[in-house]
């Protein structure tokens, strides 16, 4: 079998006849704060042991956003930047280019691809039900449970005001006039189904797996909207946007056609892999943007909670209350594990003092690694750069979910198993890819909210679980977490394998 990093496509620069990824991430994140925090960039480019430490430097990197409006768009720009000077395009040469010089859309040098399209057979959703807890909650009482997230701190509160206007404004629901471009269509927290089901015209972008296509083409039938999607000479469904960039672009931009253009990124892959697909969306996001102006094409994207946040003061206050509310019990029963951890656990949240844009809430999860931090990193950057341009962007937090990702690792899945010990709520699936989807198209149809700050595009409207409210920093829980949480998770492991 080839090795996929000698195929055409977006890769890592080849240095001693590796692609490693350490590098150009560690570059990428230098060079983001070497104009505002030399010293900073030179700790990056130094450190040991990166996959050790990396959190600490994107920590850092956060802190540095934190100082200004300038300081964040300056961040974004730069470290931009130098992905694009860094990744390569490899052509079927083996010649490499970096993206920010490369031509990735070369007409008649690979064959375009052909297009299956699926119409749906039932009538469009036309009012906004959300599947929680084997209900499907609607009006006053999705309205009812959105204030009871808002009060346990599981939700912030602009997020249940954005998904009640989306109840109010049911015409909302098919985004009439816009065509939406998913990249990793199929992504368990992808709006896909929801799109369909409410009638939305959807171009889709995923692996060329046959039994995953089948899925879409059933959903699409079951659904209200058109699906459309790229067949290769062979007949296979699909596309890879790491290895197939020209053709996807030259396919996006035939079947998007004069209508507005959403281009939504959910694809998620494994290490390195998730910063290519990140870099290739940015170099389509870059290409199709130049062609159709700042009103032709909005982008969208979903952040992970476990990373590290600018928090409003209210969020810090709020995490500061809850831990200070602690009983006196519980505080005797903790104090001797924080005095024999050196203040490793149950530390409070928030420790450092608040900067004028709010306080930094550091929910990195040193077991995702270094390379999904990157990635999640660059589609900020790629998020606050189209904000400054004055286009229209979605880039919502999501609730910690039960998806694939977190049950194949065994830590993970503990930990959320025992998070509700501290106040943290785990979303199923489907409830995460309702309220995701609705967000979306609030996103789309309404003007978005006055920001005092570029980082607001992602503490606006957050969904994280309650945990930037909870009182305990989240790291110095985790491990507790999962010892609690370890019976019920080996529970479910041994339920699936039967």
């Amino acid at each position: 079998m080839a090795d996929p990093s000698d195929e055409p496509g977006v890769h890592f620069p080849l240095r001693a006849g590796r692609r490693g990824s350490t590098p150009t991430s560690r570059g990428v994140l230098a060079d983001s704060v070497a104009g505002i925090d030399p010293e900073l960039a030179e700790r990056i480019r130094s450190a040991d042991g990166w996959r050790t430490h990396y959190v600490d430097h994107v920590v850092a990197v956060t802190e540095a956003s934190a100082l200004s409006p300038a300081t964040a768009d300056e961040i974004a720009d730069e470290g931009l930047a130098s992905l694009r000077r860094r990744m390569v395009l490899v052509d079927a040469d083996g010649a490499e280019t970096p993206l920010a010089e490369a031509a990735i859309d070369r007409p008649g040098e690979e064959p375009p691809f052909a297009t299956e399209s699926v119409q749906g057979t039932e009538r469009p959703i036309t009012e906004l039900v959300v599947p929680y807890r084997g209900s499907g909650l609607s009006g006053e009482a999705l309205l009812a449970q959105l204030d009871a997230w808002v009060e346990c701190g599981t939700v912030e509160p602009s997020f249940a005001t954005a998904v009640g206007e989306v109840i109010d404004h049911p015409e909302w629901l098919a985004l009439p006039g816009r065509r939406v471009a998913l990249i990793g269509a199929g992504a368990e927290m992808g709006p896909l189904e929801a799109l369909l089901s409410w009638g939305v015209d959807v171009l889709a972008i995923d692996l060329p797996r046959s039994r995953a296509w089948r899925y879409k083409r059933g959903l699409a039938t079951k659904g209200a909207g058109r699906l459309a999607f790229p067949i290769s000479r062979d007949g296979d469904a699909g596309a890879d946007v790491v290895h197939q960039l020209g053709p996807v672009l030259q396919w996006l931009r035939r079947e998007g056609g004069d209508a507005p253009l959403v281009l939504g990124m959910h694809a998620y892959a494994d290490a390195g892999a998730h910063v290519q697909v990140s870099a290739a969306t940015d170099a389509l996001i870059e290409q199709l943007g130049a062609e159709r102006g700042v009103d032709g094409l909005a982008t969208a994207w979903l952040a992970t909670p476990t990373d590290a946040f600018v928090v409003p003061p209210e969020v810090v206050a709020a995490a500061r209350e809850s831990y200070a509310r602690r009983s006196g019990m519980i505080r005797w029963g903790q104090r001797p594990l924080r005095s024999l951890s050196r203040s490793k656990l149950y530390a409070p949240a928030y420790r450092q003092a608040a900067s004028g844009a709010g306080g930094i809430a550091d929910i990195l999860v040193p077991q995702q690694g270094p390379s999904y931090a990157i990635a999640k990193r660059l589609q900020r950057w790629s998020g606050l750069a189209a904000q400054a341009a004055g286009r229209t962007v979605s880039f919502n937090v999501a609730p910690a979910t039960w998806t694939r990702s977190v049950t194949k690792n065994p830590v993970l899945a503990a930990a959320y198993r025992g998070a509700d010990r501290f106040g943290v709520e785990v979303f199923p699936a489907e409830t995460t890819r309702a309220l995701m989807a609705a967000l979306l198209v609030r996103d789309l149809s309404a003007p978005p909210p006055s920001r005092s700050h570029p980082e607001g595009l992602f503490s606006d409207q957050a969904a994280h679980g309650g945990l930037w409210r909870a009182g305990y920093d989240p790291k110095t829980v985790l491990g507790i977490a999962a010892l609690t949480g370890l019976p019920g998770s080996l529970r479910d492991r041994l339920s699936r394998s039967r």
